[in-house]
């Protein structure tokens, strides 16, 4: 969605909208930085988030200095139009602290991990086979891991009916796991799966 400059109230702040910026995958609260119609149009026009700083008094592109940056994903405006919700994709720590994100290590919503495992996975799938299970089961093929995805789903459907609750999440998180390790080596991603069911959800 590209957003029109004209259609934010920019003067109900002196000429800046706050911009709050959101993990496109995970929706952790990433930072908070400010936006004028200068900042706002260099985002859209490069698909880096820019912001303007008040301390340097000029745009800033975040990471142009760390290389840390935000590649955009989608602007929103909220109701009034006098602020802006940025989801982006982090190039490494948010914070110059180091830190995901400029609110510290605070967790995001329980679901979150998810997107972060799918990161962890994508990293592990290019290591050594001797280094990484992950990467051992990549090397195996797709017939192995959706062999593996088969196996987890029918332990994690006998726990459901013949074990405890500690044995039935701990099988359902390996099935899980599984599954998104079959889906990276399809060239696929949890978001693609959401996309079908909430296409299924609204009919």
């Amino acid at each position: 969605m590209s957003l029109d400059c004209e259609s934010l109230d920019f003067d109900k702040q002196g000429g800046l909208l706050p911009a709050i910026v959101q993990h496109a995958v995970t929706g952790e609260v990433l930072m908070l930085g400010y936006m004028n119609a200068a900042a706002l149009e260099k985002t859209q026009a490069t698909g880096k988030v820019t912001f303007f700083s008040r301390s340097k008094d000029r745009l800033w592109t975040k990471g142009e200095t760390s290389g840390h940056t935000l590649d955009l994903v989608s602007l929103a405006p909220d109701c009034d139009r006098d602020a802006l919700l940025v989801r982006a994709l982090p190039n490494g720590p948010t914070c110059h602290t180091g830190t995901k994100s400029c609110f510290g290590e605070a967790p995001g919503p329980d679901i979150a991990f998810l997107g972060e495992l799918e990161r962890i996975i994508a990293a592990r799938a290019s290591a050594s086979p001797e280094e990484s299970y992950t990467a051992r089961l990549m090397a195996k093929g797709l017939l192995k891991i959706a062999q593996k995805v088969g196996e987890e789903g029918v332990e994690t459907a006998l726990a459901a009916v013949g074990e405890d609750d500690a044995a039935l999440t701990g099988e359902a998180a390996d099935l899980i796991f599984h599954l998104l390790v079959l889906l990276k080596a399809r060239g696929l991603s949890l978001a693609d799966v959401v996309q079908v069911l909430e296409g299924r959800h609204r009919g």
